[in-house]
């Protein structure tokens, strides 16, 4: 086994084990406390912080795993932390919004939040998201696939490394963005629904009028565009689901 797979192995085994590093930005600090004690006692390593100006720096550190981001903040909130963080970082992101507030919602993830929570919430329920968030981005078997490729025209993306290129060019993709691409890559010339992309992707099953998939749709057609003009393109099967396509 390569030292490549020997980090797969790890990260496979720190994912399940429940030891990953997570990040917790938020203001409310009696909140904040009890959710960090709540997650120290499932085997989960959490630092906090208070503000999104700090919560930020520390997300583009490199030693988390995962963060979870509050929108209400005073000053830097998290709307605009999260626009920071992913200019730079593809760390798998969860937002706390406020229950019920869809537009929060939609800017998250349309800004790159890989999942979110509504408030005040159920401790167990962040702790599924985040867990299925970490179980996302590490391999489901330790042992590599015989294909951990795929090219599509100019568009080759190598699945243990998590890196997508055009032509060479990198394309910086969120967890989330990442694995709709290769469950459309794997569906091929079938339609790849919109309640699969759910179930693979975020882990959950779609509900009436969840637009997460849409939106994370939206977002990985224009950074593919962004790189290959009209090249490669995510078709949309009205009713059914999504379909990806090359004309070169």
């Amino acid at each position: 086994m390569t030292s490549r797979y020997s980090q797969r192995y790890v990260q496979f085994m720190k994912a399940q084990s429940g030891s990953a590093r997570i990040l917790l930005i938020d203001d409310d600090i009696d909140l904040t406390e009890m959710l960090t004690e709540y997650l120290e006692a499932e085997g989960f390593g959490v630092e906090a912080v208070f503000n999104g100006r700090d919560g930020v720096a520390r997300a583009l550190s490199g030693e988390f795993d995962a963060v979870i981001l509050d929108v209400m903040m005073p000053q830097v909130n998290g709307i605009d932390a999260l626009r920071h963080i992913r200019q730079t970082s593809n760390i798998p992101v969860i937002m706390l919004t406020a229950k019920g507030d869809h537009v929060d919602r939609v800017v998250g993830l349309e800004l790159g939040a890989d999942d979110y929570v509504g408030k005040p919430y159920y401790p167990r329920e962040l702790l599924a998201r985040l867990r299925a968030l970490l179980r996302r981005n590490t391999p489901v078997d330790p042992i590599p696939e015989a294909k951990e490729s795929f090219e599509f025209g100019l568009l080759l993306v190598d699945v243990p490394r998590r890196e997508v290129t055009w032509q060479g060019q990198p394309v910086l993709l969120t967890l989330s963005e990442f694995n709709i691409l290769i469950a459309l890559l794997k569906s091929g010339e079938t339609v790849a629904t919109k309640d699969d992309l759910s179930l693979k992707v975020l882990g959950r099953p779609r509900q009436m009028y969840d637009r997460s998939i849409d939106v994370h749709i939206s977002n990985l057609r224009q950074k593919l565009q962004d790189v290959a003009g009209k090249a490669i393109e995510i078709e949309t099967v009205r009713g059914v689901g999504y379909r990806l396509v090359t004309t070169s």
